[in-house]
């Protein structure tokens, strides 16, 4: 739970006259959009606002304080329909501890999970799940250094009952929590589990540069998870008394986003929530400042376990107090600089071989309060000062010569285009998009706004922003004062600059004579439309059961279309053919694996990848090519209005491929290094070595050795693209989205029925890499800074493919989720978390797999284990409990109908038919087979799939 926010939904209630209501208002709403687009570039061209006044609040958003201090907000929002959030915001964090209390906030946010006034012991759990709203998907809580945040999202709102009964947990959380010794004295096995699953070679690195950073400041004495010993040992009064001082209603926040009445559920806070009684004499709530300071601090953070050496200058700033309409401004003069600075750092990473694996500098959020600046170089070994050099460099020449006005002009129509297209989805905001915002309101005065007002005023902002005020920036960015050189590292086999060598290449970089930017962009145009002649529909054929059209074009490509506008501004594009690098022979494996993800780099035609980049200023589009082990494609997405490039893109990198030796030698200089710096890291050997078991030792996987990138050629990457993307009539092409079939077809004939046809009827090969068959028990050794042991599962057979194997084998995983979770976290206390994922491939074999994965003390892996395999045998012989099915069952049906209402559910059902033969929309293929599943059917399943299961079964433990 640490640092993660997974929200909770809950139900509603309505009655009819509402209901008759919300839908009269709905129209209003519609119509009142229509006009308001309508009425856009007068909005936008509006005479300038008053910086210096409030901002305003969303008016949808019913806010209000009770006579006890506590703040609620509550929304009415559709997306998803018959949903909603309910969360409770903790203005309480790690900074609020005692010394003795360390890691305790965190621990308080366990508890509440574990017994509270109306919900003893696990019956919060058990009255949610049993609604179909799941522990960590849909129940979970966060705890930083200055919030804790609880949620229940996704919650059904067509129940009352379960609408009252998530205000009745939020109700618990602020003040009922049971808090019982033995219950606290159970959870302490789990914590110190997250404990240990967290303490990596970054979490150990941080804990040593973060005293740094926050020198002389409360966050430099707070981890957020805390000190093992006082975990397992803090008296119990000890916790009561954090709850006691700081679980108050002054400090405490409720949110209720979703399809809910907002009268009936303000009446029903105020009658619960009144009743809790304000803490008397209360303890002061500190404010936490981080102390200034003139000299720039240095410290080196290596560790064992640590992959990549990176050097990087960390400026804080303190945010201003007032939170105005001046403040939005700036926030959006900041964003077209980071954007500027971030095109600029990637034309550098695109112009070969230099010290860098990876750059970045930007101006962003940190902590409460705080904004950093942060000017970061990923090096390769053995050349930290020469990669900072070259990103501190591009900072300084921001500083001296700024930007040029055809770069803003680029980042304005880029960031323009977002804003509209956000405004136009504006029906798509999630409750919990809208809770965060909520959050951001009460713990940091940063004002919930409507989308109408993030539209019009986003695009006054940008509009008016000028090139001085971008350029200004860069010099209250990069002040001398507050700052921190952090380094950090492997500890063996790599030598790390020093503090005088970063002090040395900062005043070079700052006496040197630093040149102006050059853009050499000309106005260009991505294609000669009048050169590309086209095809033509030659057959139509409608897919009745999935509402599209599928056309033949003229050159053999098959086109499928569907008009869906759940998201009111997205296209998606797929494409795809059969082959892959299946039909590549072993000595050219590696450069056909390298395909997709090296040519997106080349750019495309006669354009590298960043003046593409410049090309497309302004549009929102994107066509990536792929190649997998069976298939090669294209995925690709673009807003309705730039569809044409979309399409566009995808001629060229079909007719015109960009093979840019630069970029080639630039990308293989950045794998070679990172491979060098993985090469012997106990981490790399074990995933190295978990890889051959998993596939059997087959020659064609090729790990990443040190003799990796000399198997990579430009040459060979060229040949086998231009073979697998020569032939459009052995292609299938998918367009989804919010535009209409006229739009689209005359589009489809010119660009993609202008691709070259070769006839070809091509297949992949079955190379036979598969895990062994049987059963694999190895235990596998490696170092390890932190002791920890790691359990992984991988069980599969060759089981049909189809919709009943599928969705059983589904079920059976979530049964045993819920069983893992009670029985090896809860009881056992020895996992933060046991993680299960199934799969099920058609092709080459059919065949179901589930992997089980956890970590725990070593000591306990052999245990722990083994209750895995109990719950499977117990499932095999006995079926799950007639409540954990329903549990399971309901929550599958409710976040099946929650996908159908988005582009992606009707995209992903049309390739499945077209590549497997089967309508997963039919609701044979789900709905009849899960409302009549039985816990007999999901024994029998069980026991198909587990008695003759192929399995592997790894214990990965610290090397003594």
């Amino acid at each position: 739970m640490l640092n993660s926010i997974i929200y909770w939904s809950i139900f509603t209630l309505r009655n009819n006259i509402f209901f008759t209501k919300n839908n009269i208002m709905r129209k209003i709403t519609s119509l009142l959009s229509l006009v308001f687009l309508m009425m856009l570039p007068t909005l936008v061209s509006a005479q300038k606002p008053n910086l210096h006044q409030p901002v305003p609040m969303d008016k949808a958003i019913r806010k209000g304080v009770l006579p006890n201090g506590m703040t609620y907000y509550i929304r009415h929002n559709e997306e998803p329909k018959d949903r909603a959030s309910f969360y409770i915001i903790q203005n309480v964090g790690a900074l609020l501890e005692n010394d003795n209390q360390t890691g305790l906030a965190h621990f308080l946010e366990h508890m509440s999970f574990q017994g509270t006034k109306h919900f003893p012991g696990k019956g919060l759990l058990n009255t949610l799940e049993k609604s179909g709203v799941k522990f960590g998907d849909n129940i979970n809580a966060g705890t930083g250094f200055s919030e804790t945040v609880y949620n229940l999202s996704e919650v059904p709102t067509t129940d009352p009952k379960l609408v009252d009964n998530c205000l009745l947990v939020l109700n618990d959380w602020a003040n009922y929590l049971e808090l019982k010794g033995e219950e606290i004295d159970a959870e302490r096995g789990v914590i110190c589990e997250e404990w240990r699953t967290r303490r990596d070679a970054s979490f150990r690195m941080r804990n040593k540069y973060f005293p740094v950073i926050f020198k002389g400041s409360k966050w430099a004495e707070r981890d957020i998870i805390g000190d093992l010993d006082i975990l397992k040992n803090f008296k119990h009064k000890t916790i009561r008394d954090f709850y006691h001082d700081w679980y108050r209603t002054d400090l405490q926040a409720i949110a209720i986003v979703g399809d809910i009445d907002v009268d009936a559920i303000e009446a029903k806070i105020k009658e619960m929530f009144s009743k809790i009684p304000a803490v008397k004499n209360p303890r002061p709530r500190p404010e936490f400042k981080i102390p200034e300071h003139e000299e720039t601090n240095f410290v080196l953070a290596t560790d064992k376990e640590a992959m990549n050496s990176s050097v990087e200058m960390i400026i804080m700033h303190e945010k201003p107090a007032v939170k105005d309409i001046a403040y939005l401004k700036d926030e959006i003069t900041v964003r077209l600089y980071n954007m500027m600075l971030r095109s600029r750092i990637s034309e550098i990473m695109q112009k070969g071989e230099n010290a860098c694996v990876g750059m970045s500098s930007n101006f962003s959020s940190f902590v409460r309060g705080y904004s950093l600046y942060n000017i970061q170089a990923t090096a390769k070994p053995n050349r930290e000062a020469e990669a900072f050099k070259l990103i501190y460099t591009e900072n300084e020449r921001v500083k001296r010569h700024g930007f040029l006005a055809v770069e803003l002009d680029r980042a304005k129509a880029d960031l323009s285009s977002y804003i509209e297209s956000d405004f136009k989805e504006k029906d798509k905001i999630s409750n919990d998009s809208y809770a965060r915002a909520i959050r951001n309101d009460y713990l940091q005065g940063e004002v919930a706004t409507d989308p109408i007002f993030d539209y019009q005023f986003g695009m006054y902002a940008v509009q008016s922003t000028s090139l001085a005020e971008v350029n200004a920036l860069a010099e209250k960015f990069m002040t001398k004062k507050n700052r921190t050189i952090v380094i950090t590292g492997p500890s063996e086999g790599v030598k790390h600059a020093t503090e005088a060598e970063i002090n040395k290449v900062i005043a070079d970089v700052e006496a040197s004579n630093v040149a102006a930017y050059v853009d050499n962009t000309a106005g260009q145009s991505l294609v000669d439309k009048e050169s590309i002649k086209g095809g033509k529909v030659v057959a139509t054929k409608d897919i009745k059961e999935l509402d599209a059209t599928e056309w033949t074009l003229s050159n053999g490509a098959k086109v499928i279309f569907r008009k869906a506008d759940y998201e009111k501004d997205n296209v998606t594009l797929k494409a795809w053919s059969k082959g892959g690098t299946s039909i590549v022979e072993n000595n050219d494996l590696v450069s056909a694996k390298c395909v997709g993800t090296y040519t997106s780099a080349y750019g495309v035609a006669d354009f590298d990848a960043s003046t593409l980049r410049k090309l497309l200023a302004g549009k929102n589009v994107s066509v990536r090519p792929y190649i997998k082990d069976l298939e090669e494609g294209f995925s690709g997405f673009a807003i309705p209005k730039d569809f044409e490039t979309m399409l566009q893109l995808l001629y060229l990198n079909f007719e015109k491929p960009r093979f840019d030796a630069q970029a080639h030698e630039g990308i293989i200089g950045r794998v070679d290094a990172q491979i060098k710096a993985m090469e012997g890291n106990p981490q790399k050997v074990l995933s190295d070595s978990i890889t051959r078991i998993f596939t059997n030792y087959n020659k064609r996987v090729q790990l990443q050795d040190l003799n990796y990138t000399k198997k990579i050629d430009l040459k060979k990457i060229e040949n086998i693209y231009k073979d697998r993307f020569s032939d459009a009539s052995d292609f299938t092409f998918l367009i989804v989205g919010n535009i209409t079939k006229e739009e689209v077809k005359p589009l489809v004939e010119k660009y993609i029925g202008a691709l070259t046809d070769k006839d070809r009827k091509e297949n992949w090969i079955d190379r036979k890499v598969s895990s062994p068959e049987g059963e694999t028990v190895k235990k596998l050794y490696i170092p390890m800074e932190t002791p920890k042991g790691t359990v992984i599962l991988k069980m599969f057979n060759d089981t049909k493919y189809n919709a009943y194997n599928r969705i059983t084998l589904d079920v059976i995983k979530e049964v045993l989720d819920l069983r893992y979770t009670e029985e090896i976290r809860e009881k056992e206390g020895g996992t933060y978390g046991v993680s299960l994922f199934t799969s099920a491939s058609h092709f080459p074999n059919s065949e179901l797999t589930m992997f089980i994965q956890f970590d725990c003390d070593p000591a306990k892996a052999e245990h722990l284990k083994s209750i895995c395999y109990r719950e499977i045998n117990k499932l095999v012989k006995e079926g799950p409990s007639q409540k954990d099915l329903d549990k399971v069952i309901l929550n599958i049906k409710k976040n099946r109908e929650q996908a159908k209402n988005h582009n992606k559910y009707w995209s992903n059902a049309l390739k499945t038919l077209y590549v497997d033969g089967e309508n997963t929309n039919d609701p044979a293929n789900f709905e009849t087979i899960v409302d009549n599943l039985t816990i007999k059917q999901v024994r029998k399943a069980a026991k198909k799939f587990f008695k003759k299961v192929n399995k592997i079964d790894l214990t990965v433990l610290p090397k003594k």
